[in-house]
């Protein structure tokens, strides 16, 4: 028999007629509703959405605890995935990626093993990673099976899964949450965890506190990539209405990032912006010319030092100014807007932090109320066996002979609880026990057992019966919690900082350093540098924070200064290249100064000398040799970047050089067997480029000059130290005298001098001699400071001890 096919009235029949808006209606509220419960917004007890829940679920019950070998990704992905969550593989791995970066949660839940991403990069696949719960993802199960929540069926009704889970701490509020729903979104950033615990210890001592009160222990959120809050009117704002806006600064510092430039150095970024964004929004922007005085910007981020964003500024820029131009045009600085949206009791709400708080200490004293509840049933149950055990152990050969006479168990099982009223329970535990077991027990261990029972129950009863006990034993637990699992805040609050201020503030700033006069400054240990400012150094200005200030000269923010060196020449220099330190009330700091060597191209074994001005405000210079010889230069022979100022004979180099400002100056020479000479500067006639100087000082055999410089001033001081020359270098602190400079006549230029020190026994050479302005300050090779003894009239008198070697010698004044 053939089927007869349906004929165009069957098929009439078959179609219904819906209106078009009311089916657009039902269908957008059934996917409206899917969104919002199960898969956009968090629960507010937990702070999960279904998602996390099912991970966190998956994992400890798979057992893959922090305790145990990480297992791959997609295991775990797949697990979810087929039981829990049918919702795709990407969106499961999406949020498992994000329970584990460390940036993106204050307290991660997964501990990842390979590579998760960045702030700039997506992770690998999930075949290539590997994970396992974090101790933080332990806390939030544990007590799953203690009846602490409830369980509903899965998508296929075959598997159960928890509602919620029990929540050790505030997760909504510790590792925040973010998510787009239908009509609605959620926007919580991440709190510290401390903080959170005191606000709840708070609101359960004080169940009326408000909002206000509870900002006191939670000023703000703590970012896991640290930074800058800036403004906290926005926070208030969330705190009290559950909305609100603030702003992140990256956390920067202006380093000296290179010998001829200053740098801005960021180590950490506003949260979840990545250092490769930064990068190419400031490379976009000076290449629209919207910004300019960067040099270079390098992305020296690494696993070892965390985040480091080295942008170099041109010379001639102001750092301070070029930072508030990047906090103001590039991801520097962002906004982050509170939108603490939740789900409570089912139903997506607002919440502000009291109501954040309070839904989950609510939460968290009906898990620990349950709790308690299911372990009270389980010691009643215990201790209700063990009775039986005490009474059936009194008469252990009765019970056995019991058991072996009765026909089955329901005899036996009847018959001991006749003889020895047992109940039901108690006698089924003593017919399932093994013959071995039951003969094995101790008397004094039951009733020890049963005793510890009694008390345990006791004590759980109490938790039940006494809402103020509960309490206390939530307070506790959560302290334990914030002692494990709590770190120090990572994000500082400031009141203010941007805004209209920071806008004063950038608009006053130039970006440009003027051309403003500054002092040039060179220290003993070679260093460069310049003053931000052209003030008269201050007392104190000779010592620096590790040596002493040799030489200054004036110039200006964009002009240029020369260096005199031990090859005899001048080397020339920008002043803008020099990093800017500030000439403080105590002392120029020359920390921040620049070795010379690498400023500057000089030749091995070459040394700084001393710093000049060039072009019309330079008199000249003068410059003294080892073996005596002198020579007067003037200016107009200014050239090229580099170019020398004497010829010097074989083995001969530069001791001392320095810029006249007079005729009048006076010239002096100290040599190694303690001889000083002085004479006018008008006495040597200026030579050439290429001439070799003239006879300076004349000296007696094996002896050099250790010193030469220039004394201007009437209260100048001879320093000298004598010590003997089979010692190493920088061992023998020797002996030093100070003699005013008065004390010693001038004779005529290549004479031989007079005697400034007279040796001790053991001395038999000068290590070190310098003429300059009182008072005189010395340093150490170290950088401590040196007492000098005090001032000797005796020109010709031995010196006194100090205990340390003198490495340098300096004026406290050089204005």
């Amino acid at each position: 028999m053939v089927a007869r096919p349906p004929s165009d009235d069957d098929l009439i029949e078959r179609i219904v007629d819906v209106d078009i808006s009311d089916e657009m209606e039902t269908s957008f509220l059934e996917y409206a509703y899917s969104v919002i419960y199960s898969r956009a917004l968090p629960d507010a007890r937990d702070g999960l959405k279904p998602v996390q829940r099912r991970i966190l679920y998956t994992m400890d019950d798979m057992g893959i605890r922090p305790d145990r070998p990480h297992v791959k990704s997609a295991r775990v992905v797949g697990q979810v995935m087929g039981l829990l969550h049918p919702h795709g593989d990407s969106a499961i791995y999406d949020a498992l990626v994000r329970l584990a970066q460390p940036w993106a949660q204050r307290l991660p839940l997964v501990d990842g093993h390979g590579n998760f991403g960045s702030l700039d990069a997506g992770p690998a696949a999930m075949r290539y990673t590997e994970c396992r719960m974090a101790p933080a993802a332990s806390a939030m199960t544990a007590g799953l099976g203690e009846d602490t929540v409830d369980f509903r069926p899965n998508y296929d009704g075959k598997e159960t899964e928890p509602v919620v889970l029990p929540a050790a701490f505030p997760n909504l509020l510790v590792n925040g949450s973010t998510g787009i729903a239908v009509g609605m979104a959620t926007n919580i950033p991440p709190h510290n965890l401390i903080e959170c615990v005191q606000a709840l210890k708070h609101l359960i001592a004080h169940p009326d506190a408000d909002a206000e009160e509870l900002m006191r222990f939670v000023p703000g959120p703590d970012l896991p990539t640290g930074g800058k809050i800036v403004g906290l009117d926005g926070i208030r704002d969330a705190y009290l209405t559950g909305r609100g806006t603030f702003r992140i600064r990256a956390t920067a510092r202006i380093e000296q990032v290179h010998p001829r430039r200053k740098g801005i150095v960021v180590t950490e970024l506003p949260y979840m912006v990545g250092p490769e964004r930064v990068i190419e929004q400031i490379k976009t922007l000076v290449q629209a010319k919207k910004l300019t005085g960067i040099a270079d910007i390098k992305d020296l981020t690494d696993l070892a030092n965390g985040t480091r964003l080295v942008i170099e500024i041109k010379n001639g820029f102001n750092p301070d100014a070029l930072l508030e131009q990047l906090y103001k045009q590039t991801k520097l600085e962002d906004s982050f807007g509170i939108n603490a949206v939740a789900l409570v009791d089912g139903q997506p709400r607002t919440l502000n932090l009291r109501d954040m708080l309070t839904v989950y200490l609510d939460h968290k004293l009906e898990v620990t109320l349950r709790r308690t509840r299911f372990r009270l049933g389980k010691a009643q149950d215990r201790l209700h066996l063990v009775e039986g055990l005490l009474l059936a152990i009194v008469d252990i050969d009765d019970v056995i002979a019991i058991i072996r006479g009765s026909d089955d168990a329901a005899t036996a099982r009847t018959r001991l609880i006749e003889v020895f009223d047992l109940t039901e329970i108690q006698a089924n535990y003593i017919l399932d026990m093994q013959l071995r077991r039951l003969t094995r027990f101790s008397r004094l261990e039951l009733e020890k057992e049963r005793d510890e029972l009694q008390v345990t129950i006791g004590d759980l009863q109490a938790i039940i019966d006494d809402p103020a006990r509960l309490r206390s034993v939530v307070s506790s637990e959560l302290d334990e919690v914030a002692r494990t699992h709590g770190t120090p805040r990572r994000t500082v609050l400031l009141a203010s900082g941007g805004g209209a201020v920071a806008a004063a503030k950038a608009s006053s700033t130039p970006l440009e350093i003027a051309d403003d006069p500054c002092w040039v400054l060179l220290s003993s240990a070679g260093l460069l540098a310049r003053t931000d400012h052209d003030d008269p150094l201050p007392s104190g200005g000779g010592r620096a924070a590790h040596d002493v200030i040799v030489s200054t000269c004036r110039s200006t923010a964009r002009g240029e200064f020369g260096l005199l060196t031990s090859s005899g020449r001048v080397v020339r220099g920008q002043t803008i290249d020099l990093p800017s330190v500030p000439a403080t009330a105590q002392a120029p700091n020359l920390q921040g100064g620049s070795p010379s060597g690498e400023l500057f191209a000089l030749e091995p074994g070459e040394r700084v000398l001393a710093v000049t001005s060039l072009g019309e405000s330079t008199f000249g210079w003068v410059i003294g040799t080892e073996r005596g010889v002198v020579k007067r230069v003037n200016p107009d022979i200014i050239g090229k970047d580099a170019f020398e100022i004497v010829r010097l004979d074989d083995g001969d180099r530069v001791v001392g050089a320095a810029e006249l400002t007079h005729d009048l100056d006076e010239l002096v020479f100290v040599t190694s067997d303690a001889q000083l000479l002085h004479f006018p500067a008008a006495s040597v006639r200026p030579q050439g480029r290429s001439g070799g100087g003239m006879a300076g000082i004349k000296l007696a055999p094996k002896a050099s000059v250790v010193f030469f410089g220039v004394s201007r001033l009437a209260d100048s001081v001879v320093v000298s130290v004598a010590g003997s020359s089979s010692a190493l270098p920088g061992t023998d602190a020797g002996s030093v005298k100070v003699t005013p400079f008065d004390e010693y006549p001038g004779k005529g230029r290549g004479t031989g001098g007079v005697r400034c020190q007279r040796f001790l026994k053991g001395e038999d050479v000068l290590q070190l001699a310098w003429v300059g302005a009182t008072p005189a300050v010395a340093a150490a090779a170290s950088g401590s400071p040196i007492e000098l003894p005090a001032i000797d009239a005796r020109r010709d008198a031995s010196g006194t001890s100090v205990g340390q070697p003198i490495a340098a010698v300096s004026t406290r004044y050089h204005a």
